[in-house]
């Protein structure tokens, strides 16, 4: 899974502009009739983008939360949803105390304009799945967000966006989220390029014109720390919105110049290793973006490395990530994978890992990166020490253990850390 908007994916001193995809490079999501909106049929991609430069080669580059839920902390956390993981996780089992927002996923961008509210689910499925989980979260107290786009989403959302279709877009916008019982939108034009930065802007402009009061929130790309650089750009466009939330989660992989790595390390990056939660975050900082809107990412899931490497750090060879993303899901990680005698933690990174001598369980892994609960207490701290905004969650159906005393440990976890 590579995120980056509004900069640059750079491999192998190849410049490319870089989307955003949900599983290892890979779009998921379904197809699907559309509904409300639209009246073509449509097929979604997944996943969220943001505009830094990141990922590549290790020496190629590869504040207030708008219409209330808060938390006593005053920080947020907006966990993400999507229609084709609602099976993995039953609007009656969300635990909500994790939570702040909740962001639902997704409405796709017709090129007309129109929106596809299908949510993968096809027909009124879709509609019928959203207004269920924005009731619920209105119920618990927290607030109900609309993801728009994804992976794939590309040549819909920029159309969608252009002078020419961007009155109906927002029009539409705001009739589904006021349609589906929404309090807010997530924009995430997938990929993001510099020639798109006008009609985007224009777009969250004309969105804050039309209703003040609504919640806007934008992912953003994760930094290479070989090239901390952040477009000046997200400073620019930060006061529009509510929340910027760094996706920092499958942060590597067996890249020009890598080593093995964590998935989502908070700290310890180096040349070889150059991805972490607090680098990507001082970079946002430095690029004048306030600390306040800034949200750090937290995986539901981790990255299977197989080939070799049985630890982070080592010299990757052959290996490579061969499952992240929905196949690694922490709830398959704890069933197929989990063995105390390989467990580990890197206390210079806050990460846990799984080391096997040999491949182990469907996928082979040698080395397995995650999130567990204390990683996830490490984030929060730094968050508070930082005076940073909060966290996303990519995405809540990966971290429910259905049988377990505890099913909701991880959102247990992001309670403790970043809201209590």
């Amino acid at each position: 899974m590579k995120r980056y908007l509004f900069g640059f994916l750079v491999l192998g001193g190849a410049v490319a502009l870089a989307g955003a995809c949900s599983s290892n490079g890979e779009e998921t999501g379904g197809t699907g009739a559309t509904t409300t909106t639209t009246t073509t049929t449509g097929q979604g991609g997944t996943g969220t983008g943001g505009f830094a430069v990141g990922g590549g080669g290790a020496g190629q580059g590869g504040e207030a939360q708008g219409g209330g839920g808060s938390a006593p902390t005053g920080k947020w956390v907006s966990g993400y949803h999507v229609g084709y993981q609602a099976w993995l996780y039953p609007t009656d089992a969300i635990d909500f105390s994790g939570l702040t927002h909740l962001v639902v996923g997704a409405a796709l961008p017709n090129a007309d304009g129109t929106l596809d509210t299908s949510f993968y689910l096809g027909g009124a499925q879709g509609p019928a799945f959203a207004t269920e989980l924005t009731t619920a979260a209105h119920l618990a107290g927290k607030k109900a967000i609309l993801m728009i786009g994804g992976a794939g989403t590309y040549a819909g959302f920029s159309s969608a966006a252009s002078s020419a279709h961007r009155a109906a877009f927002v029009q539409n916008l705001l009739a589904a989220r006021n349609d589906l019982g929404f309090d807010g939108l997530d924009l995430d034009w997938e990929p993001l390029g510099p020639a798109d930065a006008p009609d985007f802007t224009a777009l969250a402009e004309a969105l804050r014109a039309a209703d003040p009061t609504l919640i806007l929130t934008v992912p953003v790309g994760y930094v290479n720390a070989n090239f901390p650089q952040v477009d000046a750009f997200w400073a620019t466009v930060a006061p529009l919105f509510d929340q910027i939330n760094m996706m920092t989660y499958g942060m590597a992989d067996a890249w020009p110049g890598w080593d093995s790595w964590h998935s989502s390390a908070l700290a310890g990056e180096s040349g070889t290793t150059p991805t972490s939660v607090s680098s990507s975050a001082e970079a946002y900082i430095a690029g004048g973006v306030p600390a306040e809107k800034i949200g750090v990412g937290i995986g539901f899931y981790g990255s299977c490395w197989a080939g070799g490497v049985t630890a982070p750090g080592q010299a990757a060879g052959g290996s490579s990530v061969v499952a992240s993303d929905n196949d690694m899901s922490f709830t398959n990680i704890v069933n197929d994978y989990y063995v105390p005698g390989n467990a580990h933690y890197d206390a210079a990174a806050d990460a846990p890992y799984l080391g096997f001598a040999n491949g182990h369980g469907p996928y082979g892994c040698t080395f397995l990166s995650y999130e567990d609960e204390q990683s996830i207490l490490a984030k929060g701290a730094y968050v508070k020490s930082r005076g940073l905004g909060g966290a996303i969650i990519w995405t809540i159906g990966q971290g429910y253990l259905a049988a377990a005393a505890e099913p909701n440990p991880l959102l247990v976890a992001t309670r403790q850390g970043f809201l209590e």
